[in-house]
């Protein structure tokens, strides 16, 4: 394409955008903030924010807040918290919040990134802000093992991405009875204190230290959780909510009807990601073999049957010096399937993966150097999948997801429920309702005791001080565009932008949906209802073989995608 047509095609596209943008009406009257939330959060002492130059970049310093904001002169927890400066000073608006999901995902860390993934319109007028809720990262971590050796032991058991059969599923769950006990146990004063509540709280607080009148915050994937909290906890002090992958913090907390339901049989993240494979084999089919190489028969049951031989039987693809020999179960294939469609380039992911393990499990003689190419790069692939062996220092992040997931909802009471349970939630989903549903196992009522008794469970539909956006799209494979759709009916006055992108999230995703984030987020001009964003990359229409990138993937010009929080070896994230 040449410069003059890349030119007019930008040109046209914010026209476009700035057409399909309306301004709120005035006067949008919003239910008070409660007595006792404000007396809460209120009576804390904006604290001083010791700035120092940190990373080059940014500023860092610490919050000391409540441990318990019902006795705000007793314990106090540590709160980390970086900021990038906005880049012109005169036009600033105020602070921008940003929180990258997990839960247990670094609200710093994404600050610090924001350069690389926000809008210079942004960057200018905003200081990016970034706390690390407390529990993780640079806050005070929750520890809920002795020691490194405790808890590489306890935890070896559910070093897996889910278990299969039900030897696994037996040691699994000693894993996360061990695991959940530690924490309601070791880590008990820290973990019945890291409720989401909490975190909107610690954020109320922090905007104040700040000098910001009402919030500003971009919120992806769990991130649009706290944001739905501070949004109901503290309606009139919303200036601007952008919530990217949405969670329904109804589906999230569970009511007493489906308490005794798994999580995601309430959030249906694994009906997103069986739905968005559905639809990439149906694509692949229709591209034909010269576009997907699973193109040749029927791409489904050429999906079906590699997972069905690799259930009875993994492959060895080869030694690692640390962990030995390593082999790709049926497990591992479908973690490494739902990381590819956390991508937007999933079609191409999924169907080379799936064709290498073909090649493996022929075992044709007679093609050598193809089986070699494909282990080497199914070995690969697994290596950037699993995580480290747990070592020196000591690595919480399993601990704070569970820290806030098992504090904030309801689950079934006992573990050993999760094997039935499971397998139903997999006929319903096929492949992921296993993946998904074996997240939630360290919560098992009779195992995670630690409770917060100042855990907000709504009312999730309090009307804002300023209308909230939502932002989902059709195909995401961890935040159900269902979600997206009942959450945005909470919020009287809030507005749906639908994208048609692939991966997790759509921020970045098509011009049409990061200019209208932007619009939002600078002026609170919202899109017009029923704006569906269109995205340029689509299954199988990118160059053949290309991989992902967050940078390559991104339609902005020198950025990359948001670095929200992705599926690990021991399991997925929101």
């Amino acid at each position: 394409m040449s410069l003059s047509s890349r030119v007019t095609g930008a040109v046209t596209a914010a026209l476009m955008v700035a057409a399909s943008l309306v301004m709120p009406t005035a006067g949008h009257a919003a239910d008070p903030t409660g007595e006792l939330e404000a007396q809460r959060v209120d009576s804390v002492p904006a604290p001083e924010l010791a700035w120092f130059t940190c990373y080059g970049i940014a500023q860092c310093a610490t919050a000391q807040l409540p441990l318990d904001y019902d006795d705000p002169q007793g314990a106090s927890v540590r709160i980390a918290v970086v900021r990038v400066k906005a880049r012109k000073p005169a036009s600033r608006i105020g602070s921008l919040f940003v929180n990258p999901g997990g839960p247990g995902g670094s609200g710093t860390e994404m600050a610090l990134a924001a350069s690389g993934f926000l809008s210079d319109s942004v960057l200018d007028r905003f200081d990016v802000v970034g706390f690390d809720p407390r529990g993780v990262g640079s806050s005070d971590a929750l520890k809920c093992f002795p020691s490194t050796r405790d808890q590489s032991v306890a935890l070896a058991r559910m070093a897996m991405f889910f278990p299969y059969g039900a030897k696994e599923e037996s040691g699994y769950i000693r894993g996360a009875q061990a695991l959940g006990r530690a924490c309601s146990d070791t880590g008990g004063e820290l973990a019945s204190a890291m409720s989401t509540a909490e975190a909107a709280r610690d954020m109320d607080v922090l905007r104040r230290a700040l000098g910001d009148a009402k919030l500003t915050y971009l919120g992806f994937s769990y991130g649009t959780a706290l944001g739905q909290y501070y949004a109901n906890m503290f309606p009139d002090r919303v200036r601007a909510l952008a919530l990217d992958g949405v969670i329904n913090p109804v589906s999230w907390v569970g009511t007493e009807a489906t308490g005794g339901r798994l999580q995601d049989d309430r959030l249906r993240s694994a009906d997103g990601a069986y739905r968005a494979l559905t639809k990439l084999l149906e694509r692949c089919d229709r591209v034909g073999t010269k576009r997907c190489e699973l193109a040749k028969g029927d791409p489904a049951k050429r999906f079906a049957a590699v997972a069905r031989k690799l259930r009875a039987d993994p492959l060895v693809l080869g030694k690692d010096p640390v962990a030995g020999t390593v082999r790709l179960t049926y497990a591992l294939f479908i973690g490494l399937t739902l990381s590819a469609l956390y991508t937007p380039v999933a079609g191409d992911l999924v169907t080379q993966m799936t064709a290498e393990v073909e090649t493996m499990q022929a075992g044709s003689a007679g093609k050598a150097r193809l089986r070699a190419a494909a282990r080497a790069a199914l070995l690969d692939r697994v290596t950037q999948l699993r995580t480290p062996a747990r070592d020196f220092p000591y690595d919480n992040s399993l601990e704070a997801f569970a820290g806030v997931m098992c504090t904030d909802g309801r689950h079934p009471a006992d573990a050993a429920a999760w094997p039935a349970l499971t397998a139903a939630a997999d006929r319903r989903a096929p492949y992921f309702g296993r993946a998904w549903g074996w997240g939630s196992a360290p919560c098992a009522g009779d195992t995670w005791t630690a409770q917060d008794e100042d855990a907000y469970v709504g009312p999730f539909n309090r009307r804002t001080s300023a209308p909230v956006l939502f932002v989902g799209n059709y195909w995401d494979p961890a935040t159900n565009y269902r979600e997206a759709v009942s959450a945005s009916k909470l919020l009287p006055g809030s507005r749906l932008l639908t994208s048609d992108n692939w991966g997790h999230t759509a921020y970045g995703t098509s011009t049409c949906v990061t200019r209208a984030v932007d619009a939002y987020l600078l002026r609170v001009a919202l899109p017009r209802a029923g704006t569906v964003c269109r995205s340029p990359l689509q299954p199988f229409t990118g160059s053949p073989g290309m991989m992902f990138s967050r940078q390559a993937s991104a339609t902005e010009a020198g950025k990359q995608l948001p670095p929200v929080t992705a599926p690990v070896g021991a399991g997925p994230r929101r």
